[in-house]
C-alpha cells in the first residue's frame, strides 16, 4: 500500500514513539540558513536524530540549494527517503535579487566582481523585453562553479583551483521569469521552472542579453511542487524540537 508521508511540524512530543516515526518516514521542511550547504543541513539533522535514536538512520534532501541561497529544503528520513527521486523532479519557484552592470566568475557573490559595464541606457521596457527571451524550453550552460561533474570531477573543484572548465549546454524549462521590482542596478525577480535550471546561469544570461552583465545577489527558494516555504521552520527551531533537553 502506498503510504502518504505528512510533513513533520514539530508538534509531537519527542518520546520513544514519536522518534520511531522518523524511522518509519518523515518529511521535514527546512528554511535553509545562509551559508549552510544542503549537506550540512542533512548531516546536522542526521546526527541529532541518530543520537536520540541510538541507531543509524537514512536522511537525505530533495534538491540542492547553493550555500548563498536560502529557502525551502525538503529533508526526508527513514522510509520516506524513497520519495526523494520524485521530489527532485518537482517544479520549483524562486525569488531573488540580481545586480546589473557587473559580472563575477561564479555568477553570484561567491567570487569578486571581475568586470563592470555602464547601465545608464537601460530602461524598464528593455529589461522586460530581455526577460521574455528566457521562458519556455531554452539552452542553458551550467556555471563552472557548480556541482556538475566534468570528467568525473565536480566542476567547482576545478574552477576554484583556477582551471578553465568547459560546460556543455543543456535544455531546461522555465515557465516564468518575472521582474517584480526595478531599482537599478538592483532588480528583484521571481522564477518558476522545472528541474535542472541554474538561476545563476539565468541571471548571467539575462545580463549578457542586455549587454551589461549581471550576477545573482540573493536567492530564496519558495516552493518545491506542493510544498511551500511558509510551511517550513528554521533549522535551529527544528533542532530544539528534536532535542529539547539540550
Amino acid at each position: 500500500m502506498f503510504r502518504i508521508y505528512q510533513p513533520w511540524n514539530s508538534d509531537p512530543a519527542m518520546d520513544a514513539k514519536g522518534l520511531q516515526e522518523f524511522v518509519k518516514g518523515r518529511i521535514i521542511l527546512v528554511n535553509k540558513p545562509l551559508e549552510w550547504t544542503s549537506f550540512d543541513v542533512v548531516n546536522k539533522l542526521r546526527n541529532v536524530l541518530q543520537k536520540k535514536l541510538n541507531r543509524k538512520l537514512k536522511v537525505g534532501h530533495g534538491g540542492t540549494l547553493d550555500p548563498l541561497a536560502t529557502g525551502l529544503l525538503i529533508v526526508c528520513t527513514g522510509k520516506a527517503t524513497r520519495l526523494l527521486s520524485d521530489i527532485t523532479h518537482y517544479d520549483k519557484e524562486y525569488t531573488g535579487t540580481l545586480i546589473l552592470g557587473a559580472t563575477t566568475p561564479s555568477y553570484d557573490r561567491e567570487t569578486p566582481i571581475d568586470q563592470t559595464y555602464p547601465t545608464e541606457d537601460l530602461t524598464e521596457e528593455l529589461l522586460h523585453q530581455a526577460a521574455r527571451q528566457f521562458t519556455g524550453l531554452i539552452l542553458q550552460v551550467p556555471p563552472a562553479f557548480s556541482a556538475v561533474k566534468v570528467n568525473g570531477v565536480r566542476a567547482y573543484k576545478k574552477a576554484r583551483r583556477g582551471h578553465t572548465v568547459e560546460m556543455e549546454p543543456r535544455e531546461v524549462r522555465i515557465d516564468s521569469f518575472e521582474l517584480t521590482e526595478i531599482r537599478l542596478p538592483e532588480v528583484k525577480f521571481r522564477v518558476c521552472c522545472a528541474k535542472g535550471v541554474y538561476i545563476r546561469s539565468l541571471v548571467h544570461d539575462f545580463g549578457k542579453a542586455l549587454g551589461c552583465g549581471a550576477y545573482l545577489h540573493q536567492l530564496c527558494r519558495t516552493r518545491i511542487g506542493p510544498y511551500r516555504l511558509e510551511d517550513a521552520a528554521d533549522l535551529n527551531s527544528i533542532i530544539r524540537s528534536l532535542n529539547p533537553d539540550n
